[in-house]
């Protein structure tokens, strides 16, 4: 990477001392070159003249992530070392032995989940086992990613690690074969009920549509299915070719489906499918929520706008920005914003104004006054300037703040793979429930953890203690700390309160959480798709 960046600081040294032609004529090249010439001879000197010795190559790094920074949050800078990166943001694919590792308290490495038909996997790798070492290297003193860097590698590559097997305690020498691991763009299919079919889509990557159109074509040949149901929700979008080219199977060929504008009136791009469709009469709803962005809302406005099927759940993130890799040299990349996608009916989904900063340099959303309104295919009256708004809006589930807390912290995960180093096999994800008893075992095992169990009202109680102290109203006011200090109490609950008053909604997650262990990311949304609550109420209202 430093060999790379000197290259470019040097090239910046020739550049500037080539002299320039017409410039002054030319008001914004000479201001682009004499900005260039001052930022050489800034690297330069500090190169030089600093008090300390400088890492030219890294200060260039820090001058283009800076720069970029200044745009919006999806133009970035790839280096080199991160090309494995950009390939799994596009194809879904590295090579490896497929696993989600984590580092253990002991200093190994703990694998927490293979993939399915992973090498992993087929060596007979289960949650709780232990990385001792990686190729003759002790993990101990190795950080996560190191060891995950370690692991992947060219398919076909061997690959050599020591293995603590925690159901037996006994320690092997494990020899995998490196493969392709493509994590597919449709983690799961199938029926939600006898004549509805449902498909999960995760993200766009390269053939990600040939995953959606197998599972569609395989859930029609069942012969029962009357409609469908693609979710959407939480997917933050993908490469937009495989976007439009499952639009393509529902509606008729040369159909508009996006429009993409760039800086100038030359660089409008219409896109129409190019493929006939699978089928343009089944019903389709389509599942959003605020995760939902990019492709993916490039396919939920284009059904909408197209009359094409119903939209249910909440507003869209609001990403209507089109993104491009650029070829920088030397191994790196741009990912830079190139244009602007505006759906069938001619809006844009776009939520925040980059292009416009406020004095702190914060952007903000398209206010409701600028929004305009336009027109499906049918005449239903659409608007732009803040994410698609869904035809039927379904409650979103509510967590509570010490739930997410809960979660991040890692800890149904870790007693998720405790409970399935005590036990081979579980039920079907159909069919599995934690007991009573087992469920006051997990209340044991979290309570002694730490994770912040403070209610939101916990908090806000809090904030208004330290602000009537910061105000001194509790020293003008007789008694008013003491009365603020007892509503604090009343609101306020310890970790096994709050895990008992919660257990409906904590059982649930961790069910999930465990079937995932045994029968890999399909059984886990399999397991949550049971208790789908906005999911059950689009069937009821679509």
């Amino acid at each position: 990477m430093k060999k790379t960046v000197f290259r470019c600081f040097v090239a910046a040294l020739i550049l500037a001392a080539i002299p320039m032609v017409n410039v002054g004529a030319q008001s914004r090249s000479f201001e682009t070159a004499k900005m260039v010439e001052i930022q050489t001879t800034v690297l330069r000197t500090l190169a030089n003249q600093y008090v300390d010795s400088v890492d030219v190559a890294s200060l260039m790094e820090t001058g283009i992530n800076a720069m970029l920074e200044s745009l919006d949050p999806y133009t970035v800078y790839i280096p080199e070392e991160d090309g494995d990166d950009l390939d799994m943001l596009t194809t879904g694919t590295y090579g490896g032995v497929g696993s989600v590792i984590k580092k253990h308290p002991t200093g190994a490495v703990l694998i927490s989940e293979p993939y399915e038909g992973s090498p992993s996997a087929l060596a007979g790798f289960k949650p709780g086992d232990l990385i001792l070492g990686i190729e003759g290297q002790d993990v101990k003193p190795l950080k996560i990613d190191e060891c995950s860097s370690r692991m992947r590698g060219v398919p076909g590559t061997e690959l050599r690690m020591r293995v603590l097997k925690v159901r037996t305690g006994d320690t092997v020498d494990v020899v995998l074969q490196r493969e392709k691991i493509h994590q597919s763009d449709v983690p799961y299919y199938g029926f939600v009920n006898d004549t509805t079919g449902y498909i999960q889509i995760s993200g766009f990557t390269v053939g990600g549509s040939a995953d959606v159109k197998n599972a569609l074509l395989d859930l029609k040949s069942s012969g029962s299915m009357k409609r469908l149901v693609l979710d959407l929700r939480g997917n933050g979008g993908g490469l937009l070719s495989e976007a439009i080219n499952i639009l393509s199977f529902f509606v008729p060929k040369g159909t508009l489906v996006l429009t993409q504008r760039g800086r100038d009136s030359s660089s409008v791009v219409e896109t129409r499918t190019e493929t006939d469709p699978v089928d343009v009469e089944l019903p389709l709803s389509v599942l959003v929520n605020s995760g939902t962005a990019s492709a993916s809302e490039i396919i939920s406005g284009a059904i909408q706008d197209l009359d094409r099927g119903t939209v249910a759940g909440a507003r869209t993130y609001g990403k209507g920005l089109v993104q491009s890799i650029r070829d920088m040299g030397y191994g790196s990349a741009l990912k830079l914003t190139t244009a602007k996608y505006y759906t069938p009916s001619g809006r844009c989904v776009q939520a925040i104004d980059y292009s416009h900063r406020n004095a702190d340099g914060s952007v903000g959303y398209v206010p409701d006054s600028l929004k305009r309104e336009f027109h499906t295919a049918k005449g239903r009256a659409v608007y732009d300037g803040g994410g698609i708004t869904p035809d039927i809006t379904l409650e979103t589930h509510y967590m509570s703040r010490p739930l997410v807390a809960l979660v991040y912290s890692d800890i149904l995960n870790d007693y998720a793979i405790k409970y399935c180093v005590a036990h081979d096999s579980v039920a079907s994800p159909a069919d599995f429930r934690l007991t009573d008893e087992e469920y006051d075992e997990f209340v044991t095992f979290a309570s002694a953890r730490e994770f912040d169990a403070r209610t939101e009202s916990q908090v806000q109680m809090e904030e208004v203690l330290k602000t009537a102290v910061r105000e001194g109203m509790t020293e003008d006011i007789e008694g008013l700390e003491g009365e603020i200090k007892a509503l604090l109490g009343r609101v306020t609950l310890d970790k096994v309160s709050f895990l008992r008053n919660n257990k409906d909604d904590i059982i649930r997650i961790l069910e999930d959480e465990i079937i995932t262990k045994y029968y890999f990311e399909r059984g886990g949304i399999q397991s949550a798709l049971r208790h789908d609550e906005q999911l059950q109420e689009a069937l009821e209202k679509i």
